[in-house]
């Protein structure tokens, strides 16, 4: 075999790997985005590289599967389910109290599911492994709540994080959190006073318009 022939077939070989290397890059790549969704963007985003990204997307994929998850029984569903309903019926008449009172239902039902509820970051990074879809409203309705506490939320603003609220904790129940025959119907929003709000409708029920129009 002549140098010649030695060196195309090391090259034909060079080719080869990195095609093989590209197409299993390609394919771990999409994963991620069909697991993570618009997390994975914002992830990218505040990265220094995409490469590094994707290994903190991966190292969340690793943590989550070190979890203990657990179904909610039928009886636990139907006392959070109980629950919610309350919460929207306070709005009423405290609505600072009740976007409180969601934010701690809501972490409550977390921890029930297994996950971590310590570090509000750490929460983040492994609901967002199943949870993905839902979780921009869960950051939105935590920002809502903190400015809450300091007496900046709007009575609106408030209406917005029960809905927020509502998006992941449905997502986690598995089910419609208000029911049909209950204080509220299935679609229900949080009411809200008309002299407290003008010119505003109700059509964030069940998803949020975000930056990347998911």
């Amino acid at each position: 075999m002549s140098a010649w022939l030695t060196i195309v077939l090391i090259i034909v070989v060079l080719v080869i790997v990195a095609a093989i290397l590209f197409a299993v890059r390609a394919s771990r790549r999409k994963q991620l985005q069909k697991t993570f969704g618009p997390e994975y963007d914002r992830v990218v985003a505040d990265a220094d590289s995409r490469t590094e990204a994707e290994r903190e997307l991966r190292d969340r994929e690793k943590r989550h599967a070190e979890l203990e998850l657990k179904p909610l029984s039928a009886e636990s569903k139907a006392r959070y389910s109980v629950a919610w309903e309350e919460v929207q019926i306070q709005f009423v008449d405290a609505p600072e109290t009740a976007v409180s009172t969601a934010d701690e239902l809501t972490t409550r039902l977390i921890a029930e599911r297994g996950y971590p509820t310590g570090d509000y970051d750490d929460q983040l990074a492994t609901l967002s492994v199943a949870h993905a879809r839902t979780l921009e409203h869960y950051r939105d309705a935590h920002a809502i709540s903190e400015r809450s506490r300091t007496g900046e939320a709007s009575t609106e603003d408030l209406r917005q994080a029960l809905v927020h609220y509502r998006a992941l904790f449905a997502d986690l129940l598995g089910e419609n959190p208000v029911r049909s025959e209950g204080a509220a119907s299935p679609a229900a929003e949080p009411k809200v006073p008309n002299q407290q709000i003008n010119n505003h409708d109700s059509d964030v029920a069940g998803s949020r318009p975000d930056a990347t129009s998911r």
